[in-house]
């Protein structure tokens, strides 16, 4: 052991100065590096290492002092909680050495870590709890650790657990607050009716909630691709290539599996939350902590899933009062169809009954001819109005035209720009469930050619139907159609239209550069 020196009267002021200057921010991080550095500067250490340890012991991250960026950068891994470094957690003492190789459990400094000799090491408490472990190494002049230096770091280390735990306290706080604040804006969103705005709302808020550096709201489909619902991501961020490495586990998440944590690149973690809505689409709130060892604590954990818990319901509140609404529009469309049928019919029907009553009695062949033709655009006005009620009586699942909306919304994100679509014809009622499907699943492959290979800036999509036949036409306004190409997704929308019965054609554009894509099927024996 080392040779003891005389403490001095100045003791008590040092620490009591040490105690003050870890205790005067409430910062966690700001708190962690005054301990490292205090600790250096009371024991005049040339190295200092806080090791944080996670639940099971293992060293779960750590502030330095002493090494240079550089240093840190070039031994690349962190210390093991073993050896030596690992006898601190269970020590009752501080562990003070004059000579480091020289301890039978020398081990767990990783490749090109600085030689190190003398050694002072004291575990920080929380209570019972071992927080963490605090390494001194090399006093200056080559000089061994004094018992008065053990004796400061010992006291240095109890006052450090009260402070940390205030710290930690205070963290927690600021981050239920933040979680909080983006639950209620993404609810008070919903209140006013904007689902649109409160699903960017809701991954803008988990990823400035969590510092994450990534967050994107997906829903999982059947063909292993992933839909963008919503994205907050960094520019130069390819969306469809990261989620692409997330699919399995996308997937995975469901009602068995509510949250999990991968391991990202580099120090990163990804966090995959359900959003377990009953009435609202489904989806997975995927983010992107930029710090950590592949794994989150259990708090961070259980606010995530609360957060998430809470915009499912949130999202279900809105989805049952678009229910409600969609539910009230079809009564009225009822009531509004059955006054048409019983009451404008019949009055329309009398009133060319009377007309043709009238030309009877007339023997002015032009009155006759007037009468005739006011008849017939009569007997025309009748089966208007019958259609109309045909129309209004057709109730089918769901909307096409505002799938085809929601669709060219979710793929804003991946290509920098709203598309704009045009619709016309009767879109909801005359377009078959079967054949809207199919034209969903080329819309998708058509603006996902349009994101990876076009280098566009614009792009409009159009559908139409007149009765007969479906059409739909995504025009961009990119590097138009190269003179040789593979296709791919392209052959599967192409064998799509061919098995209704249709066809499809990707060609330049008529008017500036770019490139059209018409897709077309007849729709009178798909009824």
């Amino acid at each position: 052991m080392a040779t003891t020196d005389t403490q001095t009267p100045d003791d008590a002021a040092l620490l009591l100065d040490a105690v003050v200057a870890i205790g005067s921010d409430l910062d966690l991080t700001s708190v962690l590096r005054r301990i490292i550095e205090t600790s250096c500067a009371i024991t005049e250490a040339k190295y200092g290492f806080l090791a944080i340890l996670g639940e099971d012991g293992s060293i779960m991250d750590f502030v330095t002092h002493g090494l240079s960026a550089r240093e840190i950068e070039h031994i690349r891994r962190l210390p093991q909680a073993v050896g030596l470094l690992g006898v601190i957690t269970h020590a009752d003492r501080p562990v003070r050495l004059d000579e480091v190789s020289q301890h039978p459990q020398a081990a767990g400094f990783p490749q090109h870590h600085p030689d190190m000799h003398t050694f002072l090491g004291v575990p920080v408490r929380i209570g019972d709890q071992v927080f963490g472990n605090l390494y001194l190494t090399e006093k200056r002049g080559g000089r061994p650790f004094s018992p008065a230096d053990e004796a400061r770091v010992e006291a240095l280390a109890g006052a450090a657990g009260y402070v940390i735990d205030n710290a930690r306290a205070y963290a927690l706080s600021e981050v239920r607050r933040r979680w909080v604040r983006a639950s209620a804006r993404v609810t008070e969103r919903l209140q006013s009716g904007e689902v649109g705005a409160a699903v960017d709302l809701v991954v803008r808020g988990a990823r400035e909630a969590c510092d994450g550096s990534l967050a994107v709201l997906v829903s999982p489909s059947l063909d292993g691709c992933p839909e963008v619902l919503a994205a907050d991501v960094p520019e130069e961020t390819d969306v469809a290539q990261w989620l692409a490495t997330w699919a399995d586990d996308i997937a995975r998440v469901g009602d068995q599996e509510r949250i999990l944590v991968r391991p990202g690149q580099g120090t990163s973690t990804v966090v995959l939350v359900w959003m377990r809505t009953m009435l609202a689409r489904r989806g997975v709130l995927v983010l992107r902590l930029p710090s950590g060892r592949g794994s989150i604590d259990e708090g961070t954990a259980e606010m995530i899933s609360v957060f998430a818990d809470q915009a499912s319901l949130a999202f279900d509140r809105a989805q049952s009062i678009s229910d409600r609404q969609e539910l009230l529009l079809i009564a009225e469309r009822e009531r509004i169809a059955r006054d048409l049928h019983d009451v404008v019919i019949q009055r329309i029907f009398a009133t060319g009954l009377q007309l043709q009553g009238l030309r009877g009695r007339m023997t002015d062949p032009e009155m006759q001819a007037r009468l005739t033709d006011a008849v017939a655009d009569l007997d025309a006005t009748i089966r208007d109005v019958r259609t109309s009620i045909f129309e209004l009586k057709q109730r089918r699942r769901g909307s096409l035209r505002g799938e085809l909306a929601d669709l060219a919304v979710g793929y804003t994100p991946i290509l920098g720009y709203a598309p704009k679509l045009r619709t016309s014809g009767p879109v909801d009622t005359l377009i078959p469930e079967a054949v809207g499907q199919q034209m969903l699943s080329v819309l998708r492959e058509a603006l996902s050619n349009v994101a990876q290979h076009s280098a566009a800036t614009s792009c409009d999509v159009r559908v139409d139907t007149d009765g007969e036949r479906a059409t739909l036409v995504v025009d961009d306004d990119g590097r138009g159609v190269p003179a040789e190409r593979l296709e791919s997704g392209l052959r599967n929308a192409r064998l799509r239209a061919q098995e209704l019965g249709g066809a499809m054609t990707v060609t330049p554009r008529e008017e500036g550069s770019g490139t059209r894509v018409t897709w077309q099927v007849p729709l009178l024996s798909h009824r």
